[in-house]
C-alpha cells in the first residue's frame, strides 16, 4: 500500500513527487512512456514566463509568479540549465499598445517585478534586429530561459534518491476506490494506495472520469517550432513575444540555454484520436511556413535556413480558462488543464497541491530529518582547464569526446547511463547531456552513443532505442557480427 501514487512524470508530476519526496511517505510515480518528461515537457518554448498574462486573481496568475521564483532558486540547486534574460512583448501598432498596457496592469497586479513599458527607441537598443515597425514594448526583467527536461529529469532523480519509486512502462487502464483508498492497475501491475495526484497531461480528464463525473475535457493543441543553430543564437538577446490573442501568446523568438534560437510555436487543435500515432507531433509544410511568417514580422532579418531541426509540442489545453486544480474524490487530487505557463507553474502547482491534499485529509504530513535537497552534474565544457585536467586524470573518459558539436565527453554519457533514472535510448542520452543535440543532431555521435548504451546496460546494440519503446535503432546484423 502506498500513501499517494503520482500518475505522469512530466514536470508537474516529477515536481509533485520531488516536494512528497520530503516527507515520511511510500510514494510512487507511474509514467506511461519509458522515460520521464517525454509529453509537453519534452517539446515546448523552454521559457518561464514572468506571469503578467494570466488573469489577476486565477490560480495561473497566482502559480505563475510563485513558480517563477521558485524554479530560480530549484535551477540553482539541482545544476539545471537557467539563465534569466528578460522577456519583451513588442507592440507593432497602437492597438498592441494598448495590450501592452493591459499587459502591464496585469502584471502589477499579479506582483511580476520590475515591469516597464519601453518605447520604440529604448527597445531597439536592446534589440536593434527588431523590425522597423515596432511602437514599443513591455519589458519582463524576471522571465528566463531553463533546460525543460533537464530541470524535469532534476526534479524526478533527486525525489528518486529521496525514496521516490519510479514504474516506467506503466500505462494506467483502470482506476476504482477502495475501502482503504484506491486501486490503479496499469498494463504492468495492479496497485494499491490512499491518495492520487492526476498529472497525467493530455489524458488527465480520461482518468478524472474513472472515478468522478466529467467536468472538464482536455482539447489537445499542437504547436511547431523551429530549432536554429548556434550560428543565429545572438539574433535576439531576450525573450521575444508578439501581443497575445484568442489562439495564444504568439509566436516567439527566443535564445536557449545552449546557445541557439527557438522559433514559434503556431497553434492548431488536434484530436485525442491522433495522440501517440504520430499526427499528434509531426510537422506540415503549411504549419512551418506560418510559423516562418509570423516570426519575420519580429525579426525581418531571421535566417530559417539555419535550422537544425524542426519539432513539435502537444499541450494540454482544456474546456476551462484555469489550470484545474481540484480534488475529484476523496484523496484523488487533479492536477489538469496545465498549459502554458504550466512549465514555469510547475514548483508551486505541486505545493498548491500537497497542501490542497492536507486540507481535504485533515492531516499535516511529517518532514523526513534528512533528505537530498541538491544535485551536482559535471558539464565538462562549463569547466575550467584546470578543472578538466584534473577531472580527466581521475576518470580517463572525460578526456574523450564523444559528441564533437556540443563538445560532450564519453565520461558525460557514462555518468548519465548510471544516473537515479537511467535512459536506454539515444535521446534520453541526448535529455540528460545534450549529446546529439547539435549542428549534425546526432548524425557523427550516434553510432558511438549506441556502442556505448550496449556496453554500459549489458544489452545487445539491436536493443538500444532511439527513444519510445520499439523505435529500435539498429534491426539486423549485416556483417559478420555486432
Amino acid at each position: 500500500m502506498y500513501d499517494a501514487i503520482v500518475i505522469g512524470c512530466g514536470i508537474v508530476g516529477a515536481a509533485t513527487a520531488y516536494e512528497l519526496s520530503k516527507y515520511q511517505l511510500k510514494i510512487l510515480v507511474l509514467e506511461a512512456e519509458n522515460d520521464v518528461s517525454q509529453g509537453a515537457t519534452k517539446a515546448n518554448s523552454a521559457i518561464l514566463h514572468a506571469g503578467f498574462d494570466p488573469e489577476p486573481g486565477t490560480l495561473m496568475a497566482k502559480l505563475n509568479v510563485e513558480g517563477a521564483a521558485y524554479a530560480k532558486e530549484l535551477c540553482q540547486r539541482l545544476s539545471v540549465h537557467y539563465n534569466q534574460i528578460g522577456s519583451l512583448v513588442v507592440a507593432f501598432s497602437e492597438e498592441d499598445l494598448a495590450m501592452i498596457q493591459e499587459l502591464y496592469n496585469r502584471g502589477v497586479k499579479n506582483g511580476v517585478p520590475k515591469l516597464t513599458l519601453l518605447t520604440k527607441e529604448e527597445l531597439l537598443v536592446k534589440e536593434p534586429h527588431l523590425s522597423s515597425e515596432a511602437v514599443g514594448a513591455l519589458y519582463a526583467p524576471s522571465a528566463a530561459i531553463v533546460n525543460p527536461w533537464e530541470f524535469c529529469l532534476a526534479l524526478a532523480e533527486t525525489a528518486v534518491k529521496n525514496g521516490v519509486e519510479l514504474a516506467l512502462n506503466n500505462q494506467v487502464t483502470a482506476i476504482t476506490q477502495t475501502a482503504e483508498g484506491y486501486q490503479v492497475k496499469t498494463n504492468q501491475a495492479v496497485y494499491q494506495t490512499k491518495y492520487i495526484f492526476n498529472a497525467a497531461g493530455v489524458h488527465s480528464d480520461d482518468l478524472h472520469n474513472m472515478i468522478a463525473e466529467p467536468n472538464f475535457k482536455i482539447t489537445p493543441n499542437r504547436g511547431e517550432y523551429y530549432l536554429l543553430d548556434k550560428s543565429e543564437g545572438t539574433r535576439v538577446n531576450h525573450v521575444i513575444f508578439q501581443c497575445p490573442s484568442s489562439i495564444g501568446k504568439g509566436v516567439l523568438i527566443s535564445p536557449t540555454v545552449h546557445g541557439n534560437l527557438i522559433v514559434g510555436p503556431n497553434s492548431h487543435g488536434i484530436l485525442k484520436s491522433e495522440l501517440g500515432t504520430g499526427l499528434d507531433t509531426g510537422n506540415t509544410s503549411a504549419g512551418l511556413s506560418q510559423v516562418a511568417k509570423l516570426a519575420e514580422k519580429s525579426v525581418p532579418d531571421l535566417n530559417l535556413r539555419q535550422s537544425i531541426r524542426n519539432f513539435s509540442g502537444v499541450r494540454a489545453n482544456s474546456t476551462r480558462n484555469d489550470f484545474i486544480i481540484q480534488e475529484a474524490a476523496p484523496g484523488f487530487i487533479d492536477l489538469a488543464g496545465i498549459k502554458s505557463p504550466g512549465l514555469t507553474s510547475a514548483p508551486a502547482i505541486a505545493l498548491y497541491a500537497i497542501e490542497l491534499l492536507e486540507k481535504s485529509t485533515n492531516q499535516s504530513f511529517k518532514q523526513k530529518e534528512q533528505c537530498t535537497a541538491a544535485r551536482e552534474k559535471i558539464v565538462f565544457q562549463e569547466l575550467s582547464l584546470s578543472e578538466k585536467n584534473q577531472l580527466i586524470k581521475k576518470e580517463h573518459s572525460y578526456g574523450r569526446v564523444i559528441c564533437r558539436c556540443e563538445t560532450i565527453t564519453e565520461g558525460e554519457i557514462k555518468a548519465a547511463v548510471h544516473s537515479p533514472i537511467p535512459p536506454t535510448s539515444l535521446d534520453g542520452i541526448k535529455r540528460r547531456c545534450n549529446a546529439g543535440m547539435g549542428r549534425c543532431q546526432g548524425g557523427f555521435c550516434g553510432p558511438r552513443v549506441v556502442e556505448i548504451l550496449s556496453e554500459e546496460l549489458a544489452i545487445s546494440p539491436l536493443d538500444v532505442l532511439q527513444d519510445r519503446s520499439g523505435s529500435n535503432v539498429l534491426i539486423e546484423a549485416t556483417k559478420g557480427g555486432i
